[in-house]
């Protein structure tokens, strides 16, 4: 029913629209700038998903099987991206709303989701943001309406301030991108950097988040729990995680807002725990041509917790 790499917990899933999402997933291997010692692969990995093969080596480029979703039609397409140790199944609620009027794109970033973890990679944003160019050129090709949500937003105006030929306009859901880096990725060497790891993967630590998250609490189910762990059996999860981390993330590009042209929404949760809510109105006032939306009843995901009036509010906004 799911796509070969999906875990077996998937099965577990009951909510029609997180079923249907992961239908949806497909693969495309990204040819992209990065190189790495290529080893042959087994049957059953995520980057054999069309057969076995040996890793392709092109002009010292290396091929990222990455995945995605596509759903609907409709010019501009819509580009979603993702937070912070997640995946396409993030918008699993908010896409088939998006879907019925536009096209609408989902990718899992690079380290993340269900994309492939090589060696060698250190999962900087600079390689995502690379990472996530070839992706556009390779699949979508023309001018987007570029969305980022948490981490995701932190992401997306990373790519429009360095393509900003490729963002048609940019919107920002709850977004990161104005604080700099935690201190932690100083201490993220061995053994710190696998507790830190082992530690997020606990499902009590996950849960607790989730829950932050969200302001109506009972959204934190058990349905929200696969879908938010599924990713955690991929192959180097942990790796591409502490890479990243080491490698700063996403700091703050609040000296950088005033050079977004793309007219901008903001959309943002009036109950944010996690993010709290006065970037909400510094993005407002750093980015010139914006636009802040409020969302009532709503924590750090009003993609998940209120995907009606997140869906409208973009929609109306393109």
């Amino acid at each position: 029913m799911f796509p070969s790499f999906i875990p077996a917990e998937a099965n577990n899933l009951t909510e029609s629209t997180s079923l249907e999402l992961l239908k949806r997933i497909e693969v495309e291997s990204i040819l992209t700038p990065f190189s790495e010692e290529f080893a042959p692969c087994s049957r059953g990995q995520l980057r054999c998903a069309k057969g076995d093969r040996a890793r392709v080596k092109r002009l010292g480029k290396a091929e990222i099987v990455t995945t995605y979703v596509r759903q609907g039609s409709g010019t501009p397409p819509i580009l979603l991206l993702h937070g912070f140790d997640s995946s396409v199944l993030e918008f699993r609620r908010l896409l088939p709303l998006l879907a019925k009027e536009r096209e609408t794109w989902a990718v899992d970033l690079l380290g993340f989701g269900f994309t492939e973890r090589l060696a060698g990679i250190s999962y900087s944003a600079a390689e995502i943001k690379t990472h996530l160019y070839y992706f556009w050129k390779t699949k979508i090709g023309k001018p987007i309406i570029l969305v980022g949500a948490s981490m995701g937003g932190a992401a997306a105006i990373d790519f429009t301030l360095t393509y900003p030929d490729v963002v048609n306009k940019l919107v920002l859901i709850d977004s990161a991108g104005l604080a700099n880096p935690p201190f932690i990725g100083k201490l993220m060497f061995p053994p710190l950097d696998y507790l830190a790891t082992a530690f997020l993967r606990n499902p009590k630590v996950r849960q607790n988040i989730s829950r932050t998250a969200y302001y109506d609490k009972n959204l934190a189910n058990v349905d929200a729990q696969i879908c938010a762990a599924l990713h955690l059996n991929c192959a180097a999860w942990n790796q591409a995680l502490i890479a990243f981390t080491k490698s700063g993330g996403y700091g703050s590009f609040a000296k950088k807002l005033t050079q977004i042209e793309q007219p901008t929404l903001i959309l943002w949760g009036k109950e944010d725990k996690i993010l709290g809510t006065k970037a909400a109105e510094d993005f407002k006032k750093a980015i010139a041509h914006s636009k802040l939306v409020w969302i009532d009843r709503c924590g750090h995901v009003p993609h998940l917790e209120q995907p009606q009036i997140t869906a409208r509010a973009i929609l109306d906004f393109v």
